[in-house]
């Protein structure tokens, strides 16, 4: 899956610290510690003419990751609010419209790792882009497993939703070079983590299972799953899942913000099915529900 340039983004306003830039003037310093050590969290987000997906968990895990990498100036959920809707206002978008929204530690007054070098205080930046679902989520995907393991909490915690992607990256990669969508990571225990930019459940026998949230990131959109099949009346089971379940399963589906839920058809080249009754009607009623989980960007 590769995506591509779109037009429509052009002449983008992008939102940097505490206005607005066109798209080619929107910089941040080299001083900053995003360019310097990925110093930086971030949350995807997607917008309906209902407003933000769950946008009130996404700017509390956004804050929270702030908090644990021990920034000292976390800006208010109402001013990011604001600035996110000056940002969706400028663009005109109400819809079909992703944003990547980052909170760097800021920029430092010299180059360096100590975070008593940042005295200029954080910098949010609300980059708004037209974004359709990036995935085809009636075809479905194929994965390939890689041997970038997911990170452990011992190493650098999944909780953090942090911009040091590199070990995502990498597993990116190998699926580049084998000609597959994702890679899908195991832990450091040769147990699924997850794919290199998404959630992964399976269904077998008319249950659902998903990893452990140790080495994953625990999405929204995953939560958002586990609730849905609570209400469903489904099973759901959180375990430690080997590889060889995913194969063996009866169905497969990837969670995320980009591409909201995506089977997926093949790993490492076995085929897997995507016509299972269960997994369909998840995926069903999430198509039906997810604008309801939608918040409008009121100041409160």
């Amino acid at each position: 899956m590769l995506q591509t340039f779109n037009e429509k983004n052009r002449h983008l306003k992008v939102y940097i610290k505490d206005r607005l830039y066109s798209r080619e003037a929107a910089k941040v310093s080299v001083f900053d510690s995003v360019v310097q050590g990925g110093d930086a969290v971030w949350e995807g987000l997607r917008v309906y003419p209902e407003g933000i997906v769950c946008l009130d968990a996404h700017l509390t895990r956004l804050q929270e990751s702030a908090k644990t990498l021990a920034f000292v100036d976390i800006p208010s959920k109402a001013v990011i609010k604001e600035a996110i809707k000056k940002t969706l206002d400028a663009n005109d978008m109400t819809t079909d419209t992703h944003i990547r929204l980052t909170l760097t530690r800021g920029e430092k007054i010299t180059s360096g790792m100590d975070p008593r070098l940042n005295q200029s205080g954080s910098c949010l930046i609300v980059l708004a882009e037209w974004k359709p679902l990036v995935y085809d989520n009636d075809s479905g995907i194929k994965v390939i497993s890689t041997s970038q393991r997911r990170n452990a909490p011992q190493f650098l915690d999944s909780k953090i939703h942090h911009n040091n992607l590199l070990n995502n990256i990498l597993a990116k990669i190998q699926a580049n070079v084998a000609g597959k969508d994702a890679g899908l990571m195991l832990d450091e225990h040769g147990f699924v983590a997850e794919l290199n930019g998404s959630n992964l459940f399976l269904v077998k026998e008319g249950k659902v299972f998903t990893p452990h949230a140790h080495a994953c990131l625990p999405g929204i959109t995953r939560k958002t799953v586990i609730e849905m099949c609570e209400v469903m009346k489904i099973p759901l089971i959180e375990k430690n899942l080997s590889l060889s379940d995913f194969i063996n399963a009866e169905g497969v589906f990837a969670t995320g913000t980009m591409g909201e839920l995506t089977p997926v058809v093949e790993i490492d080249g076995r085929s897997i099915p995507k016509e299972d009754a269960v997994m369909k009607s998840v995926l069903n009623h999430f198509s039906e529900a997810i604008r309801s989980y939608c918040e409008p960007l009121t100041s409160t």
